[in-house]
């Protein structure tokens, strides 16, 4: 087999092709939840503490305030991905509720009653 084909039939794998969804999906969740957290969470909480904008917040290192630690962007971030968080809990509860239990196969004879039945069989012969 080529090392053409090995790629292709990789790529067309079930798993690969959702997990390519996937990450679509969730980079452009993730866009979303940044703006409602910068453009509709933040200025409320700023404005509440304040008028404080927390891309703002920082420490400046050196006299000049070029080297700075941005810890307002670090908080906002750390909002960012609790709000993905919960929303992704969401969905997985959603989505388990929605899903119906799968039903047990039916279960059959055991190995010693099948022996059974054969032993009983091989007796009548």
């Amino acid at each position: 087999m080529s090392l053409i084909s090995e790629f292709k039939a990789f790529v067309m794998r079930g798993n690969v092709v959702d997990l390519a969804v996937g990450v679509i999906i969730g980079a452009a969740f993730g866009k979303i939840v940044a703006s409602l957290v910068n453009d509709i969470l933040m200025p409320p909480i700023g404005m509440l503490l304040g008028g404080v904008n927390f891309s703002d917040l920082s420490i400046a290192l050196d006299e000049a305030g070029k080297v700075v630690i941005k810890y307002g962007a670090f908080i906002q971030t750390i909002v960012d991905f609790l709000i993905i968080a919960a929303a992704i809990f969401v969905l997985v509860k959603v989505v388990n509720k929605v899903q119906k239990p799968k039903e047990a196969p039916p279960s059959g004879p055991t190995q010693e009653e099948l022996l059974i039945q054969i032993r009983d069989i091989l007796k009548s012969k």
